[in-house]
């Protein structure tokens, strides 16, 4: 054993939510009894990838005595739950760490889906608007604004579109009209917890040199707390970046 930085979970603060589940690129973390736990001291690596997705600031870094890290045992525990083993790679506790979280750049091709970042190349057609054949806009993986770490690279200078979920639906032409060229963050501000919404944008705001953004809401009175939101992390952030908003009627029609 030896004294060293590890991942500290104060229970009193979790509340199960599991945001920091796939943040740990080891799969060292897991919830248990409705509480997110360290699985072993051995597949924690302490550069603590998982701090910044804990709504409930129950995640911290302690020195502590305990097992040396172990990538042998990461990669038996990946493969345990279905994630491909890769590497392990030091790195600032601020940036993305390896594994298959929602804070790891990836190419396509190996890991686990559900909350890999990735970049996505565009899609070349001429199909225009023949049934089934127009091309997904969509750049990147994950969408979900709790999923997307505020270092996303496919944030850094970019136009942004963030959509009330309902939107996609509502609006027939919704790649065509609203995504294309943009990187999308998708949120819902009546189901969602809209304090963490808050919290994840100031910093994305901060310092992902977001070059504008586009909120897309539905018309209904729920929706506009979107912006809201949007407009206290900017303030909170201290950032200026041009927004623009955009609403969209139950009917599908833009007003």
């Amino acid at each position: 054993m030896a004294v060293r930085e590890m991942v500290n979970i104060d229970e009193e603060k979790c509340d199960g939510c599991g945001l920091c589940v796939p943040s740990c690129a080891e799969g060292a973390i897991q919830i248990i009894d409705g509480k997110a736990k360290l699985v072993a001291d051995n597949l924690c690596d302490g550069l603590g990838a998982c701090l910044g997705d804990c709504p409930q600031g129950a995640i911290t870094i302690e020195k502590r005595e305990a097992d040396e890290f172990d990538e042998e045992a990461v990669a038996k525990r990946l493969a345990e739950i279905g994630c491909e083993p890769e590497p392990h790679h030091t790195a600032p506790a601020s940036l993305p760490a390896g594994g298959c979280p929602s804070t790891r750049v990836q190419s396509f091709g190996g890991g686990c889906p559900s909350a890999q970042v990735k970049s996505v190349a565009p899609q070349a057609s001429d199909a225009g608007d023949v049934p089934g054949q127009r091309p997904s806009e969509l750049r990147q993986w994950p969408v979900q604004l709790h999923l997307v770490p505020p270092t996303a690279p496919f944030l850094q200078g970019a136009d942004v579109l963030m959509a009330a979920d309902c939107v996609p639906f509502a609006y027939a032409d919704f790649h065509k009209d609203m995504l294309k060229d943009k990187a999308l963050l998708i949120a819902c501000p009546k189901l969602d917890d809209g304090q963490a919404y808050m919290e994840k944008l100031t910093q994305m705001f901060a310092g992902s040199g977001i070059k504008s953004l586009t909120i897309a809401i539905m018309e209904v009175p729920c929706c506009s707390g979107l912006v809201s939101i949007v407009k206290q992390a900017m303030a909170k952030s201290g950032a200026s970046i041009p927004v623009d908003t955009v609403v969209v009627g139950v009917s599908g029609s833009i007003k």
